[in-house]
């Protein structure tokens, strides 16, 4: 399954529902858009900073590898690594460009497509949103019957179902 990290504007601290449409979904793995096309995956994304890092990387190799001598053969198979490389680390990529900014991390969600991603996160984040102080805590040991505040407890006579009254003869 795929793994999602949720991304948000750090103005989410102050009011976090006002930010709700602005949290980034960036799912972890081999793109391979940014395999076969990077220049124009990383424009897509916005991502200056990387953009000219891969061109600089690019035009270098090129450079350097003419100068040695080497074969298009053995520079197409370098070029070649260089964009494999650039499918497997373009979402480190773009977190790291979100990292950079006024984002922060909230958390990892896995699920199998964005739309279950933003699901599960949605709940989860929802409930620690909200206040529970009414709410049950499910960690509390189970309830006593003799406990004369909890409106469900009965007192020593009653007896549910088909079962004889206790202390009665037969």
């Amino acid at each position: 399954m795929p793994v999602y990290t949720v991304h948000a504007p750090k103005s989410a601290e102050t009011s976090p529902l006002a930010a709700t449409d602005k949290f980034v979904f960036v799912r972890d793995g081999f793109h391979v858009w940014a395999f076969i096309a990077g220049p124009f995956w990383l424009l897509f994304h916005r991502l200056w900073l990387a953009l000219i890092g891969y061109l600089v990387l690019s035009f270098i190799g090129e450079i350097a590898l003419s100068k040695l001598g080497v074969g298009a053969g053995l520079r197409g198979i370098v070029m070649f690594l260089v964009a494999l490389l650039m499918g497997f680390e373009a979402s480190s990529l773009r977190r790291w460009s979100y990292s950079r900014g006024k984002w922060q991390q909230l958390d990892v969600v896995v699920a199998d497509n964005p739309e279950a991603a933003e699901r599960r996160f949605f709940d989860r984040w929802a409930s620690s949103q909200r206040d529970d102080s009414y709410s049950t805590d499910r960690g509390a040991p189970p309830p006593t019957r003799r406990v004369p505040a909890q409106p469900f407890s009965r007192g020593p006579d009653d007896v549910i179902g088909l079962f004889p009254q206790p202390g009665v003869t037969r």
